[in-house]
């Protein structure tokens, strides 16, 4: 598949995973697609980093912003991926076209990303109109080590070394990207204020999550293909 229709950077990222009953998970999935699992347990995870110079191929031009995403992974006929409950940005633009060619879920958000020494601390406002609202307040910064890339079939590999997400509009896709693997860190994050889960249907997490954050990567993305 053409995975140059889109590049992009992605850096100051961070993945804060929780723990989740795959009955549950189930529940909010397609039909078409089954949740995935590693040593029983499925995972709801919020993403987030900041998109830079995504760009269309052939365009000189290109825009940058803050995004955080809820999702999940699932299955398709033995093919693994990331299916996404949700995705904010801080780009109005962006997020039309995003609706328009990928079928995604994607919501306009206000959204401000600071920094104090190597603390990052993210602020997301979902103000999409029709749409529930959501916030997400989240702090983090690297505890210890350098940066590295995962063990093959590591929890941490699972949770982060996808390549292929999945989307329901009126039909079921599924979309590729390309980038080297991810370079991750152990992270400490604080949940100072979270609604994105609840605006998904779930209940909001219990517990602290599993975090790491993510050394800058050039990603590529391609067109969507229908699968039913």
């Amino acid at each position: 598949m053409d995975t140059d229709l889109l590049s992009m950077r992605w850096r100051d990222g961070v993945f804060a995973h929780w723990r989740a009953d795959p009955a549950v998970v189930a529940r909010h999935l397609p039909d078409s697609v089954e949740v995935a699992t590693h040593d029983g347990d499925a995972w709801l995870g919020i993403v987030a980093f900041v998109m830079e110079d995504i760009q269309p191929r052939g365009s000189p031009v290109g825009r940058s912003f803050p995004e955080v995403n809820l999702r999940t992974y699932v299955t398709r006929d033995g093919t693994s991926g990331v299916y996404f409950f949700s995705l904010d940005a801080d780009d109005r633009l962006s997020v039309s076209i995003a609706r328009s060619l990928y079928a995604l879920p994607y919501y306009r958000a206000r959204m401000h990303v600071d920094r104090d020494g190597d603390r990052l601390r993210l602020r997301s406002e979902r103000d999409h109109a029709g749409e529930p609202r959501a916030r997400l307040d989240l702090s983090y910064e690297r505890v210890d080590g350098e940066a590295s890339v995962p063990e093959a079939d590591s929890l941490s590999a699972f949770l982060t070394e996808n390549y292929r997400f999945f989307t329901r509009g009126t039909h079921l896709y599924r979309g590729d990207i390309a980038h080297e693997p991810w370079r991750l860190a152990p992270a400490d994050a604080t949940v100072h204020e979270e609604s994105l889960f609840r605006a998904a249907g779930f209940e909001p997490p219990n517990g602290d999550p599993l975090v790491h954050v993510a050394a800058p990567l050039d990603v590529t993305a391609g067109t969507l293909t229908r699968v039913e």
